[in-house]
């Protein structure tokens, strides 16, 4: 678990580390804050597209190898979208051409770094029975929140003399390739060949909230032994490839789909916000202290979900998600009518702990909804939905935020409110504990 949470967190905070100071970089390069945002969107479309590739890759190649490839290829677009924008800065090429190769470097990260987190959260839903999986899913899903902690922490202090804002893409590219290395040597190898791939499919699994567990859990056993593999070919032919429209996932999937749209709104105005209500679009280096304040605000409001709310309560996935965009709908109209940073902080700090409580009762839900066997395709199917909310989204949450303040708020709200009206009248009460 160690390693798995380092996986997720490296990744994170490098990522959160950049959210602080792109709309700095921006500024200072002349680019529009839309097209900022853009720049970020093809590698999210790649990241929709390739994640269920890679996920159903990881059933063959084992999870240890996906992750490894997502790492090499956070790390290789880290160092170039460093490099890029250091030339821009440095003034050896134009803020757009600065930004333009910064979009195609990020690209990298859509199209490999997207093996590593269907395959880490498939390695865990593999390995948890399923009372265990809504809260192992959780802790995980956490490191995600550790990192947006860090990130922030971090992003002013790496802000060093000779790399300046670039700072922080150095050093996480640095911190990728020394988890790479200790993934290697420590993780414990899930490679097909080994004969532990058959304990983890043929795990006995609790009493389920989906009718179809039990049958699929009797049809793994019949063809595992003792623990052993006996014919990997026959199970896999057997396995029908997971539809986007399977009915068992349909509402899981809409409520993730809306409610990551939401999320990523808001993640991709919240600098701008900051910029402009604390009046510091001339003093663009003195914006990274305020924006990752806020997000570590909202960091520590999502670790208070995952690790305090959601395992004290025992929060089933339907009601996580439920609690969640509720409070994603209150704190939204603090950030509209925040006028000062600890306004702004406190309603950002309300919507993170709902998207906290949201964001693992989604991935549980869709795991929960699905048989042993399908659990790498689901795994994908998630990825890749929290993928699609980042393709176009924030930017234009941008556009409608610098026509109208109202207007982008308005649409997060009735985006939470659809969520809510899902779980109420779409999903299955949870099963009590």
């Amino acid at each position: 678990m160690v390693l798995l949470f380092m996986v997720m967190l490296v990744t994170a905070a490098g990522n959160t580390a950049m959210q602080s100071v792109m709309p700095s970089i921006g500024t200072h390069l002349h680019i529009a804050d839309v097209w900022v945002s853009l720049a970020y969107s093809w590698s999210a479309l790649l990241w929709m597209l390739l994640a269920p590739f890679w996920a159903r890759r990881s059933d063959r190649r084992g999870r240890k190898a996906m992750m490894a490839l997502g790492l090499v290829g956070f790390a290789i677009s880290f160092a170039l979208c460093g490099a890029a924008l250091y030339a821009g800065l440095s003034g050896a090429v134009s803020g757009l051409t600065a930004i333009l190769f910064f979009a195609a470097a990020r690209s990298l990260y859509g199209g490999f770094g997207s093996a590593a987190p269907p395959a880490v959260q498939a390695y865990v839903a593999s390995r948890t029975s399923r009372a265990e999986r809504t809260q192992a899913l959780s802790m995980v899903s956490s490191s995600f929140g550790l990192g947006t902690v860090l990130g922030p922490a971090l992003a002013p202090l790496l802000i060093v003399p000779g790399l300046g804002l670039i700072g922080p893409f150095v050093a996480f590219t640095l911190a990728a390739m020394v988890v790479l290395v200790l993934l290697r040597l420590r993780l414990p190898d899930d490679d097909p060949r080994y004969a532990g791939r058959g304990e983890i499919l043929g795990e006995p699994m609790s009493a389920s909230s989906s009718p179809r567990m039990g049958d699929a859990g009797q049809a793994s056993s019949d063809h595992f032994h003792g623990g052993v593999e006996t014919d990997r070919h026959s199970i896999d032919s057997r396995v029908e490839r997971l539809r986007w429209q399977d009915p068992r996932l349909r509402a899981w999937l809409a409520a993730g789909t809306l409610g990551g749209q939401a999320q990523s709104i808001l993640l991709g105005v919240v600098g701008f916000l900051l910029l402009d209500r604390l009046g510091l679009r001339h003093q663009p280096d003195a914006a990274a202290g305020p924006i990752g304040l806020v997000l570590m605000c909202g960091a520590v409001a999502t670790l208070l979900a995952q690790w305090g709310l959601i395992p004290m309560m025992r929060l089933g996935p339907r009601t996580s998600t439920l609690w969640g965009m509720g409070l994603v709908a209150v704190g939204t109209l603090g950030m509209a009518a925040g006028r000062d940073l600890h306004a702004i902080a406190t309603g950002f700090a309300i919507c993170s702990l709902g998207f906290g409580l949201f964001r693992p009762g989604f991935t549980s839900g869709a795991s929960l909804a699905v048989t042993p066997v399908e659990q790498g395709q689901s795994a994908g199917i998630v990825a890749a939905v929290n993928g699609s909310a980042y393709i176009i989204s924030p930017a234009i949450g941008v556009w409608l935020y610098n026509h109208s303040n109202w207007l982008a708020w308005g649409v997060v709200e009735l985006l939470a409110i659809a969520v809510i009206l899902i779980c109420l009248f779409g999903m299955r009460r949870d099963a009590a504990a």
